[in-house]
């Protein structure tokens, strides 16, 4: 087992150290904590980086991350393709653009706007890129910094016909904020204006409209929201004829109210609290968490409504019904085109996509013909001036290839594809499904070597199982589906792992249902499929405890590491990513006061009584033998806090457990900040899995 400082300060504190022993560990940046991180990197990497696999993992990893042959994914803005863009020479990044027609060629010529390197340099700022928004038909934008990678940023305007920013433009602080264009002179401003504009979880609550040439503090207030909300924002619809403009207030993740503003008066949005709502053009589109009555009609969970908004706001409330779903389908994605509505939907967690138009009120749809396997991304270029979109397809073993195409044809232009990063030759994917605890299916897909035994024959297991990795994150209604990555496919596939990809409930693969199945009192579903689908897995004889490793991040990491705590028999090895694990005090660290609509309140007794069985701060016991585990977080991270990880180090250290950890000093929630952070945090995760479970 490998030896651990555990000799740590008794420090002075604001908290109570009779009831964690472990709670210093939350100061962030203090001294005597970045002492113990680097500590415990020091003994992470000693070990991992010597491992043979290692150099030649990093060295893989790095050229992948760094190929000059990725796609550059654009948005366009008049006329331009706009891209960000690290490579090994540009370790921070440039953001850059391009014409249309140079896009289409195999090397196009880019015009670089702003050099994060040199940015970083001149100011002595970690600088991360964090994003630019543009004002229509406009040469302005702003531009959102962060420092590290956190989620909290610098927001400065930018003019792009002079390609520097603007002196006395509109400059916002480092907070978890937001600004949007009204008009050249004028944006909504969501950002800390100082004691109490801000919610218990971290984020704004006050919109305020800031005109150019004024002090922040002179910005007009427009909506305050309540201290125990969970955020506000606002933003402005620029189809012509059609410029409504918007504030929202989010009581918590999952329900929110939205009003038009139209001069000094809000008008509430007549809607249900689960539902999201918005325009496009003229139409209203709701979209469904939760069955709807209204107008004399039911409309079900998940589905998609469209009214015209002129009509809905005189008291009308006829909806169409541009999506229903189905016991296998639901909706994975919308976008909108200048004439046209595209729907992604999820069939079995495989996509399809449909386009919709509205020709004098009446709704039409066409299937758009694209591959039936894997997974599409259809995003709109421009909603407002554009029908034409990229169409993203891939699937595990399938190098995503970039298409453009057009609304109305299922003519495409391969403007991009990716290398073949392995030799996807030898592989095949599976998809199977598991009988949970409760006796609901639940889907996940394999990729494994030709040759490996199939499944189809439970029990009749091979001599030497191979070493595999089960994915999961099953939260917050995101779902999993089929992608390529090089990573996997060289640092594991081609090492002689097996990938396991889980769909189980919490995520949203089959919709809001799927989802609101594992909520809160309900969260041991997503536990009970994830251990589902590792013994089916083992049951088929695909693998085996001692060649079966977990891995998950931030709702994933809470995943792996409460599965952990319930089944360590079925597993040898546990990687757990930027991850929530005492969720007695989640709420009260960063952002976690936002998710309680997801887990619940800790400081309510009977909502503790169902946390409590499964917390793993609170469930790892010293008696007990646990598979080894790899923690992995960022210092930077200001949206899940790094305690989590560093407390239950900390503890199962204490207990005599064999882990180890490793803290990122840079990457937000990413957990790293560049391509060359990226390479060494996967070759240290893979150097990991493959030491424990390789035969």
């Amino acid at each position: 087992m490998t030896e651990h400082p555990l000799n740590e300060p008794k420090l002075d504190s604001d908290l109570d150290p009779h009831a964690d022993p472990h709670l210093w560990l939350e100061d962030v940046e203090g001294d005597a904590q970045l002492d113990w991180v680097r500590r415990q990197n020091a003994v992470a990497t000693e070990e991992l980086q010597s491992l043979p696999q290692f150099p030649v993992l990093h060295g893989r990893l790095k050229t992948i991350l760094n190929s000059q042959e990725r796609i550059p994914y654009v948005t366009l803005h008049e006329g331009h393709y706009y891209n960000f863009w690290r490579d090994a020479e540009h370790v921070r990044g440039v953001w850059r653009r391009t014409t249309p027609e140079q896009y289409r060629r195999a090397e196009p010529e880019w015009e670089t706007i702003i050099s994060l390197d040199r940015l970083a340099d001149d100011e002595d700022e970690n600088w991360v890129w964090g994003g630019a928004s543009f004002l229509h038909q406009s040469e302005r934008c702003l531009i959102s910094l962060s420092r590290g990678g956190g989620d909290a940023h610098v927001l400065r305007e930018f003019d792009l016909a002079t390609g520097g920013f603007v002196a006395d433009g509109f400059i916002l602080p480092e907070a978890k904020g937001s600004a949007s264009w009204i008009d050249r002179d004028t944006v909504f401003v969501c950002t800390d204006f100082g004691a109490g504009t801000l919610t218990s979880s971290g984020y704004p609550r006050v919109v305020k409209e800031w005109r150019r040439g004024t002090p922040l503090d002179h910005a007009l207030t427009l909506y305050e929201a309540l201290p125990d909300d969970l955020s506000v924002g606002a933003g402005k619809d620029f189809a012509p004829g059609c410029e409504f403009e918007f504030i929202w207030r989010s009581m918590s993740f999952y329900t929110n109210e939205l009003y038009l503003r139209d001069g000094a008066t809000l008008t509430k949005v007549d809607k249900p609290d689960d539902a999201t709502a918005y325009t496009v053009r003229d139409q209203l589109i709701i979209d469904l968490r939760s069955e709807w009555t209204t107008g004399g009609r039911s409309y079900p969970q998940g589905a998609l409504l469209a009214t015209d908004f002129r009509r809905f706001l005189a008291g009308e409330r006829d909806f169409a019904v541009l999506f229903e779903p189905t016991a296998a389908t639901s909706l994975d994605g919308v976008s909108v085109t200048r004439s046209a509505i595209l729907l992604n939907v999820l069939d079995n967690v495989k996509n399809r996509v449909i386009e919709l138009t509205l020709d004098d009120g009446e709704w039409h749809r066409r299937p758009v013909a694209a591959p039936a396997f894997g997974s599409l991304e259809a995003d709109a270029l421009d909603s407002i001036d554009s029908d034409e979109y990229m169409l993203s397809v891939t699937d595990f073993l399938t190098p995503t290839t970039l298409c453009l195409c057009r609304v109305g044809s299922d003519e495409r232009v391969v403007l991009k594809s990716l290398p073949a990063y392995f030799d996807a030759a030898p592989y095949r994917v599976l998809q199977y499904e598991a009988a949970s605890r409760d006796g609901t299916p639940v889907p996940y897909f394999v990729v494994m070597r030709d040759g490996a035994p199939d499944g189809a024959l439970p029990g009749d297991r091979p001599a030497n199982p191979a070493p595999a990795l089960l994915y999961g994150y099953g939260g917050f209604e995101v779902s999993l589906k089929p992608y390529y990555s090089g990573a996997t496919g060289a640092a594991w596939l081609e090492q002689g792992g097996i990938y396991v990809l889980a769909n189980i409930r919490g995520g949203g693969e089959f919709g809001p249902r799927w989802h609101q199945a594992a909520l809160k009192r309900h969260r041991q579903r997503a536990y009970d499929d994830f251990i589902a689908v590792a013994e089916d897995v083992i049951t088929r004889g695909l693998s085996s405890p001692r060649h079966l490793g977990i891995m998950g991040g931030s709702n994933g990491g809470l995943l792996v590491g409460a599965v952990m705590t319930q089944r360590p028999d079925l597993f040898n090895a546990v990687v757990c990513q930027v991850p929530l694990l005492d969720m007695r005090r989640y709420h009260q660290l960063l952002a976690g006061a936002s998710w309680m609509g997801e887990y619940g309140d800790p400081d309510d007794p009977e909502q503790w009584a169902y946390i409590a069985r499964y917390s793993p701060y609170h469930n790892v016991a010293a008696d007990r033998r646990y598979p080894r585990v790899l923690f992995t977080t960022s210092t930077r991270d200001d949206r899940v806090h790094p305690g989590h990880a560093r407390k239950m180090a900390a503890l199962m250290m204490e207990q005599g457990h064999d882990v180890l950890y490793w803290e990122n000093t840079e990457g937000g929630h990413a957990g790293a900040a560049n391509n060359d952070q990226q390479a060494l945090m996967w070759a240290l995760t893979y150097a990991f899995l493959l030491k424990q479970l390789a035969a």
